[in-house]
């Protein structure tokens, strides 16, 4: 098999959850401009239907919290790669946030996840081949600081053992379960923390690189898990974060 067609996903479907901004769109563009059909999955359905038009994809609304909306979806859709990318954060201390904050928090990136890989991994099981791929953080290796999101770090740290725990069970039946990790990335999602001094100083500090990630700079290692250069590799959390975890 030649270089190109190792990183190839020509032919494939490769559904995205969260895939129309950010991080998810940089995974969307990425995994068409290997040969995937993309099907972006997301609550945002202007943005994402202009990025599906653009990428000759397809477009589902799905809020990823409501598992009869997953297993739907599933019903209609049948992808060869799932990425599990649909995240939100919120900065609240322990000792004051809301209850309600913290249940969403999980319920978007923990039970989202278990959602998305409860709906989609199945079939691939069944076919006897797939790649799932899941957007963790390092806020699931370390407790980072100065912003105080435990409910993140929390949802984040289950996620990396869901995968790992998937990744076991569905190894037998040709189903690879992979995350990445990434660190400091320039998206909305990190717009609120870029937009305090301090806390942005910190992060600064404490990533080597000294710079934020690109959102391209996550895709690109999403296409290698998702791909069959990845095809020994499974139950693996990829860290993507300029030297942070590493200090």
């Amino acid at each position: 098999m030649s270089l190109a067609a190792r990183f190839s996903l020509q032919g494939q479907t490769a559904l995205v959850t969260g895939g129309a901004k950010g991080i998810g769109a940089a995974i969307s563009r990425t995994l068409a401009q290997a040969g995937a059909t993309v099907v972006i999955a997301d609550l945002d359905q202007t943005a994402g239907e202009a990025l599906a038009a653009a990428l000759g994809g397809r477009f589902a609304p799905l809020d990823v919290t409501d598992w009869d909306a997953c297993a739907a979806l599933a019903r209609r859709e049948h992808p060869d790669v799932l990425v599990a990318n649909a995240g939100i954060v919120h900065n609240a201390p322990t000792a004051t946030v809301d209850p309600a904050d913290w249940r969403r928090v999980i319920d978007v990136n923990l039970t989202g996840v278990f959602h998305s890989l409860r709906a989609f991994g199945p079939g691939m099981a069944h076919r006897g081949s797939g790649a799932c791929v899941v957007t963790s953080s390092i806020c699931g290796e370390v407790a980072v600081w100065p912003q105080p999101q435990a409910a993140y770090n929390a949802a984040k740290a289950g996620v990396n053992l869901l995968v790992k725990s998937t990744a076991l069970e569905w190894a037998s039946q040709g189903v690879r379960v992979n995350a990445v990790a990434p660190g400091y990335t320039a998206t909305e999602l990190t717009l609120a923390g870029r937009s305090k001094q301090d806390w942005f100083e910190v992060w600064m500090q404490r990533t080597p690189m000294g710079r934020l990630g690109d959102p391209q700079e996550i895709a690109d290692p999403v296409l290698f898990l998702a791909s069959p250069a990845a095809s020994y590799i499974t139950g693996t959390i990829l860290t993507v974060d300029g030297g942070y975890t590493a200090a």
